[in-house]
């Protein structure tokens, strides 16, 4: 098997590619390495001094622009003040495993900006996009379920580990009905789901997962490795509705290659009511 690495990326020059959640982590990774290739990366982020930090250490073309994924008012000045095309948008910015917490509008916060704020970034941003939508997501949508009659959790205890993993099946099923969407418009837009596998990152560094990713580090990805899934996502030739994941054993580790979602996250019926749902809780969509 074929070992793809970020050696293999091809020529990005005149490409213009957004990456949420880009001043640290796989986020920072994908936008290096896609500039280093000749795209102009807009890095977007929640906290613009970490962003333009972040910026300093990467060659090649960029730009920042503040973008909390999480706050519908962000997420809507982000896409009003856009003007020109995107060829890649890379829905990558996640929180795991956190304490309950309300955002402005109401959302609990994993779901917020792990779901809700990607899908209605993803919408408003679709007029510009002319090649493909990249959702970040986890092996650990296998464990989700959507909740659709309670989709912003306040109707059950909340388990954090519980609410990511919705979360995320949730994005999975968003691709699913977004590719059906684009293809039924006639649309060539793409609409693929990348996971990083186990990655060694901090995304849940504080949390008892991210110990014993810590602890077992020998078994999982590096964060070199984890950008991997989503830089082959972002820029191979591949199909809509593509699964992107790590190829070793249980998709933990290695390189990066198609893999298949959960079944659940192929359900066509309940991603059209998911849309309907979340569309409306939104506002856009």
């Amino acid at each position: 098997m074929t070992k793809w690495s970020a050696a293999d990326l091809p020529d990005m020059s005149g490409r213009t590619v957004v990456v949420t959640g880009a001043s640290g982590g796989i986020g920072l990774i994908t936008a290096r390495e896609l500039a280093r290739v000749g795209a102009k990366v807009v890095l977007a982020v929640r906290t613009v001094r970490r962003g333009r930090t972040a910026a300093g250490l990467i060659p090649g073309r960029t730009e920042v622009r503040e973008l909390d994924v999480s706050d519908l008012g962000s997420v809507r000045r982000f896409a009003a003040e856009w003007t020109g095309g995107i060829d890649v948008l890379i829905n990558n910015a996640g929180i795991m495993d956190v304490p309950l917490t309300r955002t402005a509008d109401g959302f609990e916060s994993q779901m917020a900006t792990n779901y809700l704020g990607p899908f209605a970034l993803t919408n408003l941003l679709l007029p510009h996009i002319t090649d493909r939508v990249v959702s970040v997501s986890s092996q650990l949508h296998r464990m989700g379920s959507p909740q659709l009659e309670d989709l912003n959790g306040q109707n059950r205890p909340y388990k954090a580990m519980d609410a990511y993993n919705d979360s995320k099946l949730n994005l999975v099923l968003f691709s699913t009905e977004l590719q059906r969407r684009l293809t039924a418009s006639g649309s060539p837009v793409r609409s693929v789901v990348a996971h990083p596998g186990i990655a060694a990152t901090n995304l849940a560094g504080h949390s008892a997962a991210g110990k014993v990713t810590s602890a077992l580090r020998f078994l999982f990805n590096d964060a070199e490795h984890g950008a991997l899934p989503s830089l082959f996502a972002a820029t191979q030739d591949i199909p809509g509705n593509s699964y992107v994941g790590p190829g070793g054993f249980g998709s933990l580790k290695g390189h990066p290659r198609i893999r298949r979602p959960a079944t659940a996250g192929l359900d066509t019926a309940t991603a059209a009511r998911l849309w309907t749902l979340t569309a409306r809780l939104t506002g856009t969509g």
